[in-house]
């Protein structure tokens, strides 16, 4: 098989990916692991960058996600016994779209499907040779095959087998706490996402739908979800997010889902060697905390789409050779926005800096100052920063 781009993962990424070089009229295969049912189904992020929002839309994949997705004009900070609303519409003039990354793959799924694109689901044993002149070779129903391209894109995550062939430096750092989270079959308790600091540990209260809720404790790490029946996860949710305070009440309904996300974050540098590329979580990992994952992963394959386009259909490779530089600006910013987040959010257990994190959540809630940083960095960026 032979195709310009070579696209590793059919994720968010690599379907988008595929979905800007078309419209450009460069061809693209896409080979993922997973079956397709697997990959529209695991459950991931919901909140969509403002940004994010004007690229799909751009890219004609905004119909779906307008008429079902909710528009967040902002969220509610939260310590006990009080609780602050941080308006990003008012402060930076644009908010966030709860719309699950679910929601995002069906829409690119079925947008691929239309354009009569080439997605290879459910292969083994995936490698990538060559940099300099890539190819890319996988079992296929028991069939070795090879793939031959001018281009190799990694989009395959954290673990997936791309990265292996970009070398470069590392950073990264684990926390000592996990998320557990659980979909719940039941209206959100609040109309827009609840951070909430709290002695026993983090709590979030957000949404996947007007009928479900989507929710999280932080937990130690390593925890066995076994230990944590629902009525304990309601019970805990209950005391952290204040249920109660100021006549508000947490709505407690069947837990559907649960599991235990870990904690931590990662960047390779560069994201390029020679003619192979990493996008995505490929090259870089955030903690959900400032709900920046998926939204990296949009704004680098909206700078690759270009340069691969600008490379392949006119050989020139100024962006291309740029890519790499310009994507890290965006990812240490959003890695540092997702470490503050986190570390002011969650309790480590020493009272000294539980009081520096009740001291830096009065001074957001108070100062337009420190309540425009983050609703700046929270409603997302431009791409291109």
């Amino acid at each position: 098989m032979r195709t310009q781009v070579a696209i590793v993962g059919a994720g968010p990424a690599g379907l988008l990916l595929s979905h800007l070089l078309a419209a450009d009229g460069v061809e693209s295969v896409v080979i993922e692991t997973r079956t397709r049912e697997y990959v529209e189904s695991r459950i991931r992020a919901g909140i969509l960058e403002h940004s994010t929002v004007e690229l799909l839309e751009s890219a004609g994949l905004g119909d779906r996600l307008r008429r079902e997705g909710d528009e967040h004009r902002g969220i509610y900070l939260q310590w006990p016994s009080e609780r602050h609303h941080i308006d990003f519409h008012d402060l930076v003039g644009r908010g966030v779209w709860v719309y699950g990354q679910t929601e995002v793959q069906k829409d690119l799924g079925r947008a691929r499907d239309a354009a009569g694109q080439q997605v290879i689901y459910d292969v083994r044993d995936t490698t990538v040779h060559d940099p300099e002149d890539p190819y890319v070779t996988f079992t296929l129903d028991g069939v070795a095959t090879r793939l031959d391209a001018d281009v190799v894109v990694g989009c395959d995550g954290s673990f997936g087998p791309t990265r292996s062939v970009v070398p470069g430096r590392t950073w990264q750092r684990t926390y000592a706490y996990s998320w557990l989270g659980v979909l719940a079959a039941v209206a959100p308790s609040t109309d827009e996402l609840i951070y909430a600091w709290h002695p026993d540990g983090f709590a979030l209260n957000s949404m996947r739908s007007p009928t479900v809720t989507r929710l999280y404790l932080q937990v130690p790490a390593e925890t066995d979800i076994a230990e944590w029946p629902d009525e304990r996860i309601w019970d805990a949710l209950a005391t952290r997010l204040g249920h109660g305070q100021d006549g508000w009440k947490l709505t407690r309904g069947p837990i559907t889902e649960k599991s235990v996300l870990p904690m931590r974050s990662f960047v390779q540098a560069p994201m390029r060697h020679g003619r192979v590329f990493l996008a995505g979580d490929a090259a870089h990992i955030v903690p959900p905390t400032g709900a920046k994952g998926l939204n990296l992963a949009v704004a680098d394959v909206a700078l690759l789409a270009p340069a691969l386009v600008a490379l392949l259909l006119e050989k020139d490779s100024r962006l291309a050779d740029g890519y790499s530089d310009r994507a890290l600006r965006r990812v240490w910013r959003c890695t540092h926005f997702s470490w503050w987040m986190t570390t002011m959010l969650h309790a480590g257990g020493d009272p000294f800096d539980a009081q520096l994190q009740l001291s830096q959540l009065r001074w957001v809630a108070s100062s337009v100052a420190g309540a425009t940083g983050l609703a700046e960095n929270y409603a997302g960026l431009p791409i291109g920063f």
